[in-house]
């Protein structure tokens, strides 16, 4: 915020404040004069039927028609700004990281009950406080109802998969490791009290974590409010193109099913591909190393000297195969492994934007209906220009999120497929080594 702390009124602007709700009229609207004025003021924009929609659940509808109202302090202001690719969240002044590192078994009730717990360090107070998965499980559920138009990562599983609950708790911890990497990168998210709260409270504090959590839970700035919270820019180039934002949603919607069907292939690729290497083609080269050590000790039984310098070669040859069987069988862990956890939290994301896109798309059909009511002389000019000013806001904070999506995917993506291949040159040099030594073994011979 960086402004004085004091609250201020953000208005909806073009409608006047109403009294209490449920006076036995629709918020929003004036008191119909007498039953002769039901008419008029029936052609209203009408509500969604599907009370279900994402549109209705995540108060965008609400938002949109004008209901919504509430003091927004300084610091809970968004801002979308004007970047060089259209509107992007304003930069995180304070920028920061935060370290997951290996978890440890802890216990309470004096030992009656153990629990992992993972040791997190932000960088930004050097603190570290130790966090359990529920605990994320709980940031998760605030933030995914907080903000209906930004895609919270999802948490690894919560349940063990792995062969043995070592490998399980390493590859969550992984998982973790990317999650808390997307939180700290988003603009929003980062500077989100409850993600705060949950970054610096003592673990010892319990008193202090359950009021800040407390805290979290009573924040009125979910829902219809939310949208309350974002500040747009304003000025001449700031009424965004309803068309051009609807191409470019549709746009980004074809993208995110492409990029969805596309991350699920190369996910079942490299899951079978992992396979192969760990059974298949470890199996495949140790029966060669195999061959070779049988062909080694047929020769041995020629008790010849100068043979005995290449049944060693041979013999040799056969332990590295048999050494490339395993180095194959431990590939995957380095680079393909990796690659599928960034598949996981990007599918994650994928998941989340049809919902985003729903509320943007409920509200662009509302400024249509209200500017059909205008024309047809239903609805008053000013009534209709609020809608569309609020449905402004609600494009800019979409397409924010959609440039910041692109942002981080082009650099996730690039250091992801960068380590990739540095991983696979490093294991072909090593098969090229073994190989070689081998190779070597025969000029004495």
């Amino acid at each position: 915020g960086g402004g004085a702390p004091g609250r201020y009124r953000l208005s909806t602007r073009s409608e006047p404040s109403l009294g209490p709700r449920g006076a036995g009229h629709p918020p929003g609207h004036p008191h119909p004069p007498g039953s002769g004025g039901a008419a008029k003021s029936s052609a209203t924009v009408s509500r969604n039927l599907n009370r279900f929609s994402t549109f209705v659940k995540s108060g965008g509808e609400a938002f949109v028609l004008g209901e919504a109202s509430g003091f927004v302090k300084d610091g809970d202001k968004l801002c979308v700004v004007l970047g060089p690719r259209g509107p992007e969240w304003q930069e995180n002044p304070y920028p920061f990281q935060c370290s997951i590192e290996d978890p440890t078994k802890q216990t309470k009730f004096k030992g009656m009950k153990s629990y992992i717990a993972y040791k997190l360090v932000p960088s930004h107070t050097g603190q570290q406080v130790h966090r359990r998965y529920k605990h994320f499980d709980w940031l998760y559920g605030r933030l995914a109802e907080k903000f209906p138009v930004i895609s919270v990562p999802h948490l690894p599983e919560k349940q063990a998969t792995g062969r043995f609950e070592e490998d399980f708790i390493s590859k969550r911890r992984k998982g973790l490791a990317w999650w808390m990497d997307h939180m700290c990168s988003h603009p929003v998210l980062a500077q989100c009290d409850a993600f705060q709260h949950f970054l610096t409270c003592p673990s010892t504090d319990e008193k202090a974590w359950k009021q800040g959590k407390r805290k979290a839970e009573k924040d009125e700035m979910v829902g219809a409010n939310f949208f309350l919270t974002i500040s747009v820019p304003t000025g001449p180039g700031a009424i965004l193109d309803l068309q051009e934002v609807e191409s470019q949603v549709d746009g980004f919607k074809a993208f995110t099913k492409k990029m969805d069907e596309s991350a699920l292939q190369l996910n079942h690729t490299a899951n079978e591909f992992a396979r192969k290497q760990v059974t298949g083609f470890k199996k495949e080269y140790q029966k060669v190393g195999h061959s070779f050590k049988c062909l080694s000790q047929a020769f041995e039984l020629d008790q010849q000297a100068f043979s005995a310098g290449l049944n060693q070669a041979i013999a040799f040859t056969a332990e590295a195969y048999d050494a490339i069987g395993d180095l194959f069988a431990d590939q995957p862990r380095q680079d393909l492994d990796p690659v599928m956890d960034l598949l996981a939290l990007y599918q994650g994301h994928l998941a989340n934007f049809p919902d985003i896109i729903h509320v943007q798309k409920g509200a662009l059909t509302k400024v249509k209906e209200s500017k059909r009511h205008v024309e047809e002389g239903k609805m008053e000019l000013q009534k209709a220009e609020g809608i569309q000013e609020r449905c402004n806001i609600i494009s800019f904070a979409t397409l924010a999120e959609i440039n910041h999506f692109h942002k981080i995917r082009v650099r996730d993506f690039k250091s992801q497929m960068q380590h990739f291949l540095q991983q696979q040159i490093l294991f072909f040099q090593k098969v090229t080594q073994k190989l070689e030594e081998a190779l070597h073994k025969y000029d004495s011979v």
